[in-house]
């Protein structure tokens, strides 16, 4: 049983034994690579037989292990690939990659620095540099990597909740809290008021502007009614970039309006803003670059849009705490989550006491555990992310952020060019990009506003939807079969105002890889999907 574990002392051949075994794994997955975005041949999961497996009675040697977990990634959709447009995944890098061996290997738990040494030194590091990048003061600000984009939700939204009902974590929620989110917000946002007990019902969603940031006017109406009500607000929650559009709420002027209702309703507490930046953050690498002397040669279209958003964007400074996914436009492996507190004092309202934990923390200087909700802590998030800051630095991310969404105008460019699509988040200026086909004959110009404000026009809405499912569905399977481009797909962009959802066909590049030949074919093949749909000639795929 020992040879089959990485030697805990120097032992040459073991070691290239260990080596050869991840070469062997390595050649394997090479083996499956093809033209397509998608691993070897397409096959859909067998649950069926996935139910039935038991624990074998016998040991197997790891050569016959290698291949059935290998077997995992058959089909699998790859993410680096320029044909590969699907959702906010990015493909890591070779360092990211590195950095998630390291401590698998040796298996460090972050709850302390008894356990993380090094590990919990490199988090510390991490989050002074994201601190430092989003302008915290990085001698005041902490935090700590968790398990995912809802949860460092769930951190804002639980210490906001200690602040505007002190002692919930003791003795209970003892009145009713509310969380404020624009309707474009994330649902993690509905369900982090449900695990906290707060009520899904008691998360209130706003509405919001064409450009899809929140509508400050209702935001500050439901704040009043609340306060007004004898409530208290648990937390605001800003969405710096949107799933779905890319869409970044003003956080300067939800600031000034937290700071106005502060002194009015002459609170005992600041309503904790939470940013929910996961995706927006990134493009605070943009906040110092001259784009007027533009050093990366980003083409005009581009300028304007990474100019746009970092307008905004800049504005993260304000929040109390924000949460950032290094594996979505950190180019790291899931997962890679950090919850960042502008003043880690906050972390106290959160704290165990530590005669409930008498088995730790007996040595080292570096303590999480006694406040995060995870005792056991896996390092590979940091890792992942550390390797990515030193590999890239502000240069590397400015480039690869910068690509993406040069891409992301290329394909607009080519959207606008043709009568029968239409985009519909031309207002937000990220990698993402939501459009609709039309049949013949349908004016674009005028359409999306028909959709979305004319009653009378709800039957052809439905339609139109329907229509875009099935092209959906017919550019992903000629993707799966390797003939196409994958992209993605929303049941519901927006609601119209007679309440009917506006689906929409979704581009969201963030490959390296991808190049302006991509961004053709995605228009060549959602068309001939359109024209199979409409049985006109010319269905072929091209």
């Amino acid at each position: 049983m020992r040879e089959a574990f990485p030697a805990p002392v120097s032992y040459l051949v073991h070691d290239v034994y260990v080596l050869s075994s991840l070469l062997r794994t390595l050649d394997r997955v090479d083996a499956l690579k093809t033209q397509a975005p998608s691993r070897c041949t397409p096959r859909d999961p067998d649950y069926a037989s996935a139910a039935l497996a038991e624990l074998p009675a016998e040991s197997q040697p790891l050569e016959a292990v290698i291949p059935q977990l290998v077997h995992v990634l058959d089909g699998m959709l790859i993410t680096a690939h320029p044909r590969s447009q699907v959702n906010v995944v990015a493909p890591p890098s070779i360092a990211s990659v590195i950095g998630i061996v390291l401590p698998s290997m040796y298996n460090p738990n972050l709850c302390s620095d008894e356990s993380g040494r090094g590990f919990s030194e490199a988090e510390v590091r991490v989050a002074s540099s994201a601190a430092r990048l989003i302008g915290y003061d990085p001698a005041k600000a902490g935090g700590v990597f968790t398990f995912g984009g809802t949860e460092t939700l769930l951190y804002g939204l639980k210490i906001g909740l200690e602040k505007a009902l002190p002692d919930s974590l003791e003795k209970g929620i003892s009145k009713r809290a509310v969380v404020l989110c624009s309707e474009q917000g994330h649902y993690a946002c509905t369900t982090v008021g449900g695990w906290l007990g707060i009520g899904q019902e008691n998360v209130i969603r706003v509405a919001s502007q064409r450009d899809n940031s929140i509508d400050l006017a209702p935001l500050e109406a439901a704040a009043r009614e609340q306060l007004s009500a004898g409530r208290s607000i648990a937390a605001i929650v800003a969405t710096m970039g949107t799933t779905d559009a890319f869409g970044i709420d003003d956080l300067a002027a939800i600031h000034a309006l937290r700071e106005r209702l502060v002194d009015e309703f002459k609170l005992s507490y600041r309503p904790h803003i939470h940013a929910d930046a996961v995706i927006g953050w990134a493009w605070s690498v943009f906040s110092d670059y001259s784009f007027a002397e533009n050093p990366l040669g980003f083409r005009g279209r581009t300028v304007r849009a990474l100019a746009a958003a970092v307008s905004r964007i800049r504005h993260v400074r304000l929040a109390d705490s924000l949460g950032i996914d290094f594996h979505k436009t950190g180019f790291a492996p899931y997962v890679s989550s950090l919850f960042l507190l502008r003043d880690r004092a906050d972390f106290g309202t959160i704290a165990r006491e530590r005669e409930t934990m008498p088995y730790l923390y007996h040595t080292g200087q570096y303590h999480p555990g006694m406040f995060t909700l995870e005792t056991t802590r896996s390092a590979t998030g940091v890792m992942a992310a550390l390797a990515n800051l030193l590999l890239l630095g502000k240069t590397g991310f400015r480039t690869l952020i910068g690509h993406a969404v040069e891409m992301a105008e290329v394909l607009r460019e080519l959207i606008i060019s043709r009568p029968e699509l239409s985009i519909l988040n031309d207002q937000n200026y990220g990698p993402v990009t939501l459009f609709r086909a039309y049949p013949p004959g349908v004016d674009t110009f005028r359409v999306k506003e028909r959709e979305r404000s004319d009653p009378s026009f709800t039957a052809e809405l439905r339609r139109h939807n329907e229509l875009n499912r099935r092209v959906y569905q017919r550019v992903a399977a000629d993707a799966l079969a390797g003939r196409g481009i994958a992209i993605g797909f929303t049941d519901n962009y927006r609601l119209s105002e007679s309440g009917e959802p506006v689906c929409a066909l979704k581009s969201y590049v963030l490959s390296p890889f991808a190049n302006e030949e991509q961004m053709h074919a995605v228009v060549e093949h959602v068309l001939a999907a359109c024209r199979a749909e409409q049985n006109e000639p010319g269905a072929a795929q091209p």
